[in-house]
């Protein structure tokens, strides 16, 4: 094998264990930290384990194989492949193998709200555990939580909706809380799920109004989003901390010229390997979903 082809090798090693390194932070940290020990933590803390000590091999090899001049550019491009590792691969593993969060203790009854426990299916039958207060005024309105969090998160929320009148559906995204199923960091089952809280809350016999309201935060800012745009039953979203889903939410970056153009491309990779990594349906930007909810002959308001 020529030097070349030698160098070549060891950095194509070194840029494949960086992979290894990623998937394993992405799994195992997040893991360990949300849910101590399990099994997913213990996998992906080994994971990270053999990718630091293949990436710090084949690091060494990749420097050994070039001049020693080239040493001082060599070790900076080498963490910069770590870094676009993490960043990509790292957030696409942590989104789609999301650690599950624990409800908590907190319960309506803590905000001064009488409620029930209650299990409704998602459109596509997976099981989603939450909370209803009953409506007075006809209208009812789903509180959607954010990442890493249960409907323990939109109390505040449903406190305020149910002292003006409203029915209010505190939700557990699928994986996350006493929901089922395998949850998606990104937000990427929203209108599957909220799909199934629309159906579920149109039939209580409290609610006489055809259309429903969404609260979400953050991930559930998009997830009532995009169901807005998929469901003309949604008839009105809060969305408090929506950022972005799927790359072409970070359109807005072309205004930043050939960075922007360089962090699009950053995330076009980032979503490319989630949309490996998980079953869930790949939904259309946040503005799309925006644009097909305010064109309908009775569209969407959106705060």
């Amino acid at each position: 094998m020529t030097p070349g082809r030698r160098t070549a090798a060891w950095w194509a090693i070194f840029v494949l264990a960086c992979g290894v390194v990623a998937a394993g932070a992405g799994l195992g940290v997040r893991h360990l930290a949300v849910e101590g020990p399990s099994g997913a933590a213990l996998v992906g803390l080994s994971i990270l384990a053999v990718g630091v000590g293949l990436a710090a091999w084949a690091a060494v090899r990749a420097a050994r194989a070039v001049r020693r001049r080239w040493w001082p550019l060599v070790i900076p491009a080498q963490l910069l492949v770590l870094a676009l590792g993490l960043w990509t691969v790292g957030q696409a593993t942590m989104a789609a193998f999301p650690a599950r969060p624990s409800l908590g203790s907190r319960t309506p009854a803590d905000v001064g709200l009488a409620y029930r426990d209650v299990t409704l299916p998602a459109a596509d039958g997976v099981r989603l555990s939450g909370w209803y207060v009953a409506s007075h005024n006809g209208a009812a309105v789903v509180a959607l939580h954010g990442a890493g969090s249960t409907r323990t998160a939109v109390l505040d929320q449903a406190a305020v909706l149910a002292r003006h009148g409203y029915g209010v559906l505190l939700l557990d995204a699928r994986g996350h809380g006493e929901s089922s199923g395998r949850g998606m960091d990104f937000g990427w089952w929203g209108e599957t799920d909220v799909g199934g809280a629309v159906d579920w809350v149109l039939e209580q016999p409290d609610v006489t109004i055809d259309r429903v309201g969404l609260v979400g935060l953050s991930m559930g800012a998009e997830e009532a989003i995009g169901a807005a745009g998929a469901d003309p039953r949604v008839g009105a979203v809060v969305a408090e901390g929506a950022t972005n889903r799927v790359s072409a939410d970070k359109a807005w970056l072309d205004v930043y010229g050939w960075r922007g153009r360089l962090q699009q491309g950053v995330e076009w990779v980032t979503y490319a390997v989630t949309d490996l990594l998980t079953p869930a349906p790949r939904p259309p930007s946040l503005r799309t979903s925006v644009a097909a909810a305010t064109t309908r002959s009775e569209p969407t308001r959106f705060l």
